[in-house]
């Protein structure tokens, strides 16, 4: 048996093959969605909660899942015959790239295993790239770009979950010594693209409903944050840049989702790991991790009366109960140094703890709240002037604080409300480790609930029990306390 594999472009490779083959590589690559019960289009059966990789009828897929092809061809015995050249593998040292960087002017030099990412997407012309969130990935993609700059003729584009990320590699550019008034454009809500300049750093949202046509003069894409961009929205700005031939991915982390996965493999290509945050820690180059889990107990009667309700009934009883919400207020006031307390829901959490420790500090300390509604200016603001800081609170949202929001000086990190996300716990983390000028620890606080009932575990229980799996995964070091609400007792730094 054979197949013969084309590329088609930068984004496409065609497989011809028989039909039985054809029928086998598609069940291969098909993968069912995480939660693709709970969509309307399962629930309407329009869909049958599978993404499928690989396409019988056109024969196409990504040309990032060419390894996983061959990986295939290897264990079923089929031949492969390329028609043209699939995987690009220069040969570059590291006196290359040494010679290269030297160019450059910076003023920062890069660590190893930025050294390294460089060097990699040099040889390879795709990948993604695996850097744990205070890594300094910026660097990395500013290297990417002074590199690109000289080697194609045309743009250059970079892609971004949000605004706030937009104005902080704009800022981390112009730090690193470029002149980003005369070559860096910016595209989100209120800014349009100054054709006059190569490079473009824009979010996803404004991005994916463009046509074919803007992204032809684009010749190499960095996807910033890569893990955080919506599949549909990710596919639809890369399998338009068909002949953009120099494809970069950067992640901090990525989820357990085997579709997730190859997904950004496919459309950028395979992954690198460059370093671990365990690796940072004990390298000193980021600030040591202390984790508390705080394990909120319960009378006999809030756990009987949670029995068997709904997940959502769950977190909303927790989110509002009023005991809870007091020793919250009381760590976040009680800690010392600038602390971030990270929730969930904005109108029936977020926005009472935060009148709650506003008025329990009163004017003593700086108390900001940030959520979605929060413009990305002001979220600047906020962060210039905790950096500046060594007191302030900031009670936040997830999707606001968990990414992309770089704070040197802070020292303590609350989680307030349950999550099981192995990237959004990750990348909150992440928030609390890059070094100050007089920081070198950061604390974790991580609230659980105990609603146990009759040897049934309740959902947020479960949750901290997964999160408990990361930290061992990463070589956290960590504590569990068990807290007697009454008692509003907490472990001290």
């Amino acid at each position: 048996m054979n197949i013969t594999v084309e590329k088609l472009n930068e984004v496409y490779l065609k497989i011809e093959a028989d039909a039985d083959i054809r029928r086998e590589l598609s069940d291969y690559f098909s993968f069912e969605v995480p939660g693709y019960k709970f969509t309307p289009q399962y629930r309407n059966r329009v869909w049958d909660g599978k993404i499928r990789l690989y396409s019988y009828a056109t024969g196409q897929m990504y040309v990032g899942l060419y390894p996983y092809l061959k990986d295939w061809c290897s264990k079923k015995n089929v031949q492969i015959t390329e028609n043209n050249e699939i995987v690009t593998n220069n040969s570059v040292t590291a006196a290359e790239c040494q010679a290269l960087l030297d160019t450059y002017d910076m003023s920062i030099t890069p660590r190893d295993y930025q050294f390294d990412a460089f060097q990699y997407a040099l040889q390879y012309n795709r990948g993604l790239i695996l850097s744990p969130t205070a890594s300094g990935k910026s660097l990395i993609s500013y290297m990417l770009v002074r590199h690109y700059l000289n080697m194609i003729n045309n743009n250059i584009l970079i892609i971004v979950p949000t605004t706030s990320l937009v104005e902080q590699l704009y800022k981390d550019f112009k730090d690193y010594g470029y002149d980003v008034e005369n070559n860096v454009s910016r595209k989100y809500h209120g800014y349009d693209i100054d054709e006059n300049k190569r490079i473009i750093i824009s979010t996803w949202q404004s991005l994916y409903k463009l046509p074919k046509s803007f992204f032809s003069q684009f010749g190499a894409v960095i996807g910033d944050e890569a893990h955080l961009f919506k599949a549909v929205s990710l596919t639809k700005i890369m399998t338009k840049l068909v002949d953009c031939k120099y494809r970069i991915g950067m992640t901090g982390t990525l989820d357990d989702s085997k579709t997730h996965k190859l997904v950004l493999q496919g459309l950028f290509g395979h992954v690198n790991k460059v370093t671990s945050t365990k690796q940072l820690i004990d390298k000193k180059q980021l600030a040591d991790l202390k984790v508390y889990c705080l394990v909120l107990n319960y009378t006999d009667e809030d756990k009987k009366a949670n029995s068997g309700v709904k997940y959502h009934e769950e977190l909303e009883w927790l989110v509002l109960n009023e005991q809870r919400n007091k020793y919250l207020r009381n760590l976040a006031a009680g800690l010392q140094g600038n602390t971030l307390c990270l929730f969930q829901l904005v109108e029936k959490h977020g926005k009472q703890l935060y009148e709650l420790i506003k008025n329990k500090v009163g004017e003593d300390r700086k108390v900001f709240f940030v959520y979605g509604g929060v413009d990305a200016q002001q979220r600047e603001k906020i962060r210039e002037i905790t950096e500046k800081s060594d007191n302030a609170i900031i009670v936040a949202s997830y999707g606001t604080f968990s990414t992309g929001i770089n704070i040197r000086n802070l020292h303590n990190i609350i989680f307030s409300s349950p999550s099981k996300s192995r990237i959004r716990n990750l990348q909150s983390i992440g928030r609390g480790l890059r070094l100050g000028d007089n920081k070198a620890q950061a604390t974790l606080y991580d609230i659980a609930d105990d609603l146990t009932y009759r040897d049934k575990k309740n959902y947020t229980l479960t949750h901290f029990q997964q999160r408990i799996n990361i930290y061992n995964e990463e070589g956290f070091n960590y504590e569990i306390h068990n807290v007697n609400l009454k008692g509003q007792d907490a472990p001290k730094k």
